[in-house]
């Protein structure tokens, strides 16, 4: 890495020139959050069940007596035995949010189709403490657009991130959000699939302030060059396309440094 070498004084510059920059993203990004949050909403009228360690619950059980939901979509599909590292990075983020969410009036909770036995087992490996529910034998995961039937598959019909067409696999990532009233009504308010969900990822936001950045330098170039279940890091193995942990497996040849 070269970088040009100048006094103080013409650092000061250059920063105050990029922090001009910053701070019209920063207002943008204010501007975009306030748009967000006044989309309409779409009320929920289906009884979604979900398997708890308590018992089968719906929708509105998931809110824990908070007016506000926060629904992460985990690609966790029934046989795994363990989930996307993708997601799971989601989930080391959004641990250390949780009190700060509960005491904001809203309710974090994962969601994912493996049986709830599959659920228990990663999540007890992980250390995680998020509200965790299974979806197996549910509707929620396809109308939300996060899971895909074979014909989906087979006729590239699956709509995800707004999109019709092919995807790769049967479950994939994302976000919803949901709004509980006074009289126990739930409104679907907002959704975010691929990297629309990338703020939460705090790593990220402090890697894009050092040198190197993100420094994915391939061979897929994104965080699955890198990332891994924080228990794997050091072990030998690689992390496919699909977002799978490949024991053992050497890393495919980096076509950035040919």
């Amino acid at each position: 890495m070269s970088h040009t070498i100048v006094t103080r004084e013409d650092w000061t510059i250059a920063r105050k020139a990029l922090l001009a920059k910053e701070k019209a993203l920063t207002r943008q990004r204010d501007a975009l959050a306030a748009e967000r949050r006044a989309l309409p909403w779409v009320k929920i009228d289906k009884p979604y069940k979900f398997d708890t360690p308590f018992g089968q619950v719906g929708l509105a059980e998931l809110f824990a007596g908070r007016s506000q939901l926060v629904i992460k979509h985990f690609m966790l599909a029934p046989g795994q035995s363990e989930g996307c590292v993708g997601c799971s990075f989601e989930m080391d983020h959004a641990e250390g949010a949780l009190t700060h969410l509960n005491a904001h009036d809203v309710s974090f909770v994962a969601v994912a189709r493996a049986p709830l036995a599959e659920i228990e087992a990663f999540k007890t490996r992980m250390g995680w403490r998020a509200p965790w529910v299974s979806s197996f034998g549910s509707d929620f995961n396809y109308d939300f657009n996060v899971s895909f039937t074979p014909a989906q598959m087979t006729g590239q019909t699956a709509e995800y991130n707004y999109v019709r067409g092919p995807v790769p696999i049967e479950d994939l990532s994302g976000f919803s959000i949901f709004y509980k009233n006074e009289s126990g009504d739930i409104f679907h308010s907002y959704s975010s699939f691929g990297r629309g969900a990338e703020e939460v990822l705090g790593t990220y936001m402090i890697l894009d302030m050092t040198p190197n950045g993100r420094n994915e330098q391939g061979p897929r170039f994104n965080l699955t060059d890198w990332v891994r279940h924080h228990d794997r890091y050091g072990a030998a193995g690689r992390v496919d396309d699909k977002g799978t942990w490949q024991a053992g497996a050497a890393e495919p040849a980096c076509p950035a440094c040919k």
